[in-house]
């Protein structure tokens, strides 16, 4: 019976070894960058005046406090730090401005843009998403500053429904 113990007591400590090394992510994190930008803008209480437009026609409102979960959740969804896709961009830095652009024309996010100042802070993000397929395209262009502004113009094409074209634009109170 002491034997059997002394097995299951081997086997129960050899099959657990060193933690697994915390992996470095290869891309800009926008998924967490975002995240903290939604919990410090809803904590601040942060307004903006917004504007919506569809097809040419604006409707906009002053000092209204966002859900920034939602207002934000297109930049989130452009995050490229995937594991299938740790080789499916190429990294360009020139100064404060590093690219990320993608080699496969079948992704949607299609290039990010960080214009970082020189204390290393984020002071804007530029994101081109695309897609394509047999029923419809899309493309969208995000641009965030913190503090700042942010905006989104996207345009649809669906097949037997036609072109919309919408922009979203909040500046910061």
């Amino acid at each position: 019976m002491n034997g059997l113990r002394l097995i299951f007591i081997f086997i129960l400590f050899s099959s657990c070894g060193p933690p697994e090394e915390v992996k470095k992510m290869k891309y800009v994190d926008l998924k967490t960058f975002f995240s903290e930008e939604i919990t410090r803008l809803t904590k601040q209480k942060t307004y903006v005046d917004k504007t919506v437009s569809r097809n040419g026609v604006s409707e906009s409102r002053n000092n209204i406090l966002p859900d920034w979960e939602s207002e934000l959740s297109l930049f989130i969804e452009s995050d490229i730090n995937k594991p299938a896709w740790s080789s499916s961009y190429t990294i360009n830095n020139d100064n404060s401005i590093t690219t990320y652009t993608a080699a496969d024309s079948k992704l949607r996010t299609r290039s990010i843009k960080i214009k970082k100042n020189t204390a290393g802070e984020i002071k804007t993000v530029s994101i081109v998403n695309m897609t394509n397929n047999a029923l419809y395209s899309s493309s969208e262009e995000l641009s965030y500053s913190p503090d700042s502004l942010y905006q989104i113009i996207k345009r649809q094409d669906v097949l037997f429904l036609g072109n919309n074209n919408y922009k979203i634009s909040g500046i910061f109170k």
